[in-house]
């Protein structure tokens, strides 16, 4: 194995870990405090501490209209600034890196597509045809199906645990003692999380998260962010490419095309696996690969064809 697949291959293993370790933080920040507002309470919650603005102060008379002011910039607005400004900076200089590489929703996005890969050969139900050497077994429809069924009631449960007290959820489903307000949601939560995780989990990747879109408006304003770059003058190698020319594209979760221009690939995750794809098709043939990341004046020089299109 070639540097480069070594490289492709050790960055996929940290990667999986860096999700792992997010969507467990996920599950468990309600339950620890670390972050969740409390519907009882009208409370915020925050690193395991109440997090005020001072008007409970103000209205009982201990802080005067300056000090509340004070606090809700300093407590409110300020932490909220900081907060956004350093994620769209992130997203400005490196692209939707969160959601790559931490992004609950995009790790069951990759798994779930695993299995309905085993299950039909394809990636996506909305697939005209199966990917290139796919042998899809019948077995596997219901342990995608369970699974999407599953997600969706942990996604469900999960939403409930950040409005209201984690133990009051949690012990109320074991308990069989959850009002009829919380079942109702728990259920309609469900269907809807299980729908769009069986249908359209690409499509809302792609189309209807917000905080995918702020980043990639952040990434596309900056012309020298990191990005995926395709060596177009080796575009005749990509015919002798195994398991077939569009290795990469089948490789990427969101259903891009990782040889097109910056431009088109609006909606990249930056998770790298066509280019762990590309590496391991050309360690077979002893070239280098054809895609790799780029940043600053290379990044540039990617960005450019698509600026003579417009």
């Amino acid at each position: 194995m070639s540097a480069a697949s070594q490289h492709a291959t050790r960055l996929q293993r940290i990667r999986r870990w860096t999700q792992a370790g997010f969507f467990a933080l996920f599950l468990v920040a309600p339950a620890l405090n670390l972050l969740r507002f409390d519907l009882h309470e009208a409370q915020l919650w925050v690193l395991g501490q109440r997090w005020s603005l001072g008007i409970a102060a103000f209205q009982r008379g201990e802080i005067d209209a300056a000090g509340v002011t004070l606090a809700i910039l300093l407590r409110g607005v300020l932490p909220a600034l900081l907060l956004i400004g350093g994620f769209l900076a992130v997203a400005w200089r490196y692209g939707r890196v969160y959601c790559g590489w931490l992004c609950p929703h995009f790790s069951l996005v990759e798994g779930l597509n695993k299995l309905l890969l085993r299950a039909s050969g394809k990636l996506s139900l909305w697939d005209r045809s199966a990917q290139p050497g796919a042998q899809p077994r019948k077995a596997w429809w219901p342990v995608f199906v369970l699974t999407a069924l599953g997600c969706g009631f942990l996604w469900a449960i999960t939403l409930l645990t950040y409005l209201l007290p984690p133990r009051e959820i949690w012990g109320g489903l074991v308990t069989g003692t959850l009002t009829a307000n919380q079942v109702r949601f728990i259920g309609i939560a469900t269907l809807v999380f299980s729908a769009e995780l069986t249908l359209a989990r690409h499509l809302f990747c792609r189309f209807g998260c917000a905080v995918g879109f702020f980043q990639s408006l952040a990434w596309m304003a900056n012309p020298k962010a990191l990005v995926i770059a395709f060596e177009r003058e080796r575009a005749a190698e990509c015919r002798d490419c195994e398991p077939s020319p569009d290795s990469c594209e089948n490789a990427c979760p969101m259903r891009l095309r990782p040889r097109t221009v910056k431009r088109l690939m609006f909606s990249c995750a930056q998770c790298g696996q066509c280019l762990d794809a590309c590496s391991h098709s050309h360690d077979a043939r002893g070239t280098a690969p054809s895609l790799s990341w780029h940043v600053d004046l290379e990044a540039l020089r990617e960005s450019l064809p698509s600026r003579r299109k417009d």
